[in-house]
């Protein structure tokens, strides 16, 4: 049986796309300072400079790719105007992959809505990925601070051609969203900060797009791990719904209103009937502030743990570069790249 499923998932192409950033480019750094000017953008809006920031995360993540998703037909790289560097890395540890890697330019996949470029958005980036030209139907969306730490066979992504989600349902945020609203009204109406907005978050826009397709009382929330997509699934309802993902699209940077692609796509997939529902399999680390032992334990728990498929680390560039060269290492030897 497990041939079978196999055979059928090796007939069937993967891609899959990274959205990725070098937030020290000095093109871009000017670029985002253009719209960082006014009063109207607040670090809450996810402006803060560590949304930006790369410490080469990206360069194991591909790499990861390549050597335990050997079955990924194409990776695509979608970025503005940038190059992570990462080709000679390609030649030298997976030579006959030279050709998989491609770069997507921002303006490809917003092309008819150039209005809204810049963005620095990665929601808006996000909900444009799949339109990009020879996308496979079926595809994994990856941060590039997300990692394969061992290897995964295609029906860990998808199971007869839908993908597999991985995460649980949670109740619906109504507490936090009365809250919201309250603070909004007291905030623009009786304390005069007109431009007030909540703060932007990844629960919530997940609850965004929950409730753009009728649920109330629950909502199914994903980890921070890779995430299998049906390209076609998600490009019907766009396709039908322009205003709704132009809205979407309009915030350069991230705002409390919008909706995330992938729990648009996992919302959709739930609606069609889909139950392959699974655990994370992750293991996710911010090191931030934290004593090295939160790292090795971290390290420690992955090694322990031949469940454990993904790995997701926030926010390195503001971790000391001794907690880098420590993850990096121990990435660069799993890989074997050391």
């Amino acid at each position: 049986m497990k041939t079978e499923k196999l055979q059928v998932a090796k007939s069937e192409p993967i891609d899959v796309v990274i959205a990725w950033v070098d937030g020290d480019d000095p093109r871009l750094i000017e670029k985002r300072n253009r719209y960082l000017s006014g009063d109207t953008v607040t670090v809450a809006s996810g402006a803060h400079p560590t949304r930006f920031a790369s410490s080469n995360e990206i360069r194991y993540c591909i790499l990861s790719i390549l050597r335990f998703a050997p079955f990924i037909r194409n990776i695509f790289i979608v970025t503005d105007e940038q190059d992570p560097g990462i080709d000679d890395d390609i030649r030298k540890y997976f030579p006959d992959r030279a050709g998989s890697v491609t770069i997507i330019d921002h303006r490809d996949i917003f092309e008819g809505f150039e209005k809204y470029l810049p963005t620095f958005n990665s929601i808006s980036i996000a909900n444009m990925i799949w339109r990009i030209r020879g996308l496979s139907d079926n595809f994994v969306y990856f941060n590039d601070d997300a990692f394969l730490v061992r290897p995964v066979s295609p029906e860990e992504w998808f199971i007869n051609g839908r993908p597999l989600l991985r995460g649980k349902w949670v109740p619906a945020p109504l507490p936090r969203e009365f809250w919201n609203r309250g603070m909004t009204l007291l905030q623009r109406k009786i304390l005069g900060n007109r431009d007030f907005e909540p703060r932007a978050s990844f629960h919530a826009a997940q609850w965004n797009a929950a409730v753009k397709l009728g649920f109330r009382f629950r909502y199914f929330t994903n980890a921070h791990t890779p995430h299998p997509v049906n390209r076609k699934s998600v490009e019907g309802f766009l396709r039908d719904r322009i205003p709704l993902l132009e809205k979407n699209i309009s915030y350069r940077f991230r705002d409390y209103s919008q909706f995330t692609f992938i729990s648009l796509a996992n919302h959709l997939q739930l609606l069609e009937g889909n139950r392959h529902i699974a655990r994370p399999d992750l293991v996710y680390l911010k090191p931030v502030n934290r004593p090295a032992s939160y790292l090795e334990s971290k390290i420690s728990h992955c090694e322990s743990h031949p469940d454990i498929k993904f790995m997701c680390a926030q926010s390195l560039d503001m971790c000391p570069a001794s907690y880098q060269e420590r993850l990096f290492g121990w990435l660069e030897k799993v890989l074997q790249v050391d």
